[in-house]
């Protein structure tokens, strides 16, 4: 089978921003599985506007004439399983992240996602409102997550230099997210490949 084409997802694009560092280290993590291949997706590479279209995405037949829009929805489409790292803010998910999910659709259909948070709470709340964001786009959201709380945070974010031991407070979590991701992303493809296969014709005189 083909590698499963894993997409990390950096959500957010404010100056100075704290998701880089976690985004890097989980989509190292993840390239250590084996049979993937991993991409990281940063939000600032896409220069989306603000979703103003006058069809849904859901509802078009021909990709919208915006170059950094089609070029996005080809990455997601490449992907077979997604995850997506985010901050809180005021108790939700960025704007700029809801925009990205915004213009794709078909796209997203039938892939899992998983979670990297932090923030209040670890980002617990914005991470449960995105589960009801991808569900409505025909993801399957994954139920372990990486909360990233506020003292494995500060360590991050003051170290003069960010090593992957700084996340050693979350490796199980990590762990056992990646491990739920890996078998939906390999149940969900062969699904679709499965279904994406023409039926064959039955032969003359066969039992109906």
């Amino acid at each position: 089978m083909e590698p499963i084409r894993i997409k990390v997802i950096s959500g957010t694009t404010r100056e100075g921003r704290f998701g880089d560092k976690p985004a890097r280290w989980i989509a190292d993590e993840a390239a250590k599985l084996p049979g993937v291949e991993v991409e990281l997706l940063d939000l600032r590479d896409y220069k989306l506007p603000f979703f103003n279209e006058p069809v849904s995405p859901s509802m078009i037949k021909e990709p919208y004439a915006n170059p950094v829009v089609q070029a996005w929805t080809r990455k997601i489409a490449d992907g077979d399983a997604f995850i997506i790292v985010t901050a809180e803010y005021s108790h939700g998910y960025p704007a700029v992240l809801k925009n990205a999910l915004d213009y794709v659709s078909r796209e997203w259909n039938r892939k899992p996602v998983a979670f990297v948070s932090y923030g209040g709470v670890g980002g617990a709340r914005s991470v449960e409102q995105l589960r009801t964001v991808v569900i409505e786009l025909q993801m399957a959201p994954i139920r372990n997550a990486v909360h990233i709380q506020w003292p494995v945070y500060a360590a991050i974010a003051e170290a003069d230099k960010v090593t992957p031991e700084l996340f050693a407070p979350v490796e199980g979590m990590k762990n056992g997210m990646l491990e739920q991701l890996m078998w939906w992303a390999n149940a969900l493809k062969t699904a679709r490949m499965a279904a994406a296969v023409p039926a064959k014709p039955m032969a003359a005189g066969a039992a109906r």
